[in-house]
């Protein structure tokens, strides 16, 4: 049975609200699992990239098995239970998966909000999509290549007589995260650009808590980062705050583009202590 039409205005039923749902996150699925069985294809390639940020990494003291591990400074990665190397396969898929179905599911993300706007306002889907994307690859793409350097500084913290024995099943959770958290970072201040075109949020509200907007970018940093290291929450939270300022300028010039277009309002420059004039006219 296919789906009622969206009203002009907009509106939705809870249970449309429930069947869009539905159908946006069985599209979103079915693109992940289409783009992860190529990556499972793909897995030796896939997976040489995904551990070259650990293997630029040295220890100080190693084990005299590392040594036989060559082009790979921190040593092996090492599993113990017989089931994880097939478990390995189906995460470096489902990481393929999301970089790869990365435009089908920003999409549908989007478009389950544009039932709530208005016609004329739909258009915008594209225009987020065109955007989403290459901000979700440029936050993974930094996310990949500080993987190294902020594995290097947890390293670091270990005593001279330790030696580290990671486990591929941690490193792949932890590259996952990352990549994750960093990619969809990044279109947090495109989701404001595109409220502020909707008129969910104006400059004058984005000016006003521009300094909370910045403790909190950093505090989400500190938070949201899997590794938790000074240098891996600054590689976050300063792109963060440089995107979300330059969200706000936008915001600034639709806003100002925006009220050039509006008719002049008769009561714009009354005082808050002003009564304003009595419509007498009949209706």
């Amino acid at each position: 049975m296919s789906r009622p039409p969206h009203a002009p205005d907009g509106r939705m039923s809870l249970a449309d609200h429930l069947r869009e749902l539905r159908s946006r996150l069985m599209k979103s699925v079915l693109a992940i699992v289409a783009a992860g069985a190529v990556s499972f294809v793909f897995f030796n390639p896939i997976w040489d990239v995904l551990k070259r940020p650990y293997c630029q990494v040295h220890q100080k003291q190693s084990l005299s098995v590392i040594h036989a591990v060559k082009g790979c400074g921190a040593g092996p990665l090492v599993f113990d239970n017989v089931f994880d190397p097939i478990l390995w396969h189906f995460k470096v898929a489902l990481i393929g998966g999301l970089v790869l179905a990365s435009p089908v599911w920003l999409y549908q993300l989007w478009a389950f909000v544009t039932p709530g706007l208005q016609r004329k306002e739909r258009r915008y889907s594209l225009a987020f999509v065109g955007a989403a994307v290459p901000l979700f690859l440029a936050g993974a793409t930094i996310a990949y290549s500080v993987m190294s350097t902020g594995l290097q500084v947890l390293l670091n913290f270990a005593p001279k007589d330790t030696v580290s024995l990671i486990s591929i099943d941690h490193y792949l959770s932890y590259a996952l995260a990352m990549l994750l958290i960093f990619g969809l970072s990044f279109d947090i201040p495109l989701l404001i650009v595109m409220l502020n075109m909707v008129g969910i949020v104006s400059y004058a509200r984005l000016k006003k808590h521009r300094r909370l907007s910045i403790f909190l970018s950093f505090v989400f940093a500190a938070v949201a980062t899997p590794s938790g290291d000074p240098f891996t929450m600054l590689a976050l939270a300063l792109p963060l705050v440089v995107l979300l300022e330059v969200a706000t300028q936008l915001a600034r010039v639709h806003d100002k583009r925006k009220a050039k277009q509006l008719p002049l309002d008769p009561l714009a420059n009354l005082a808050d202590d002003e009564t304003s004039p009595l419509n007498l006219t009949p209706h």
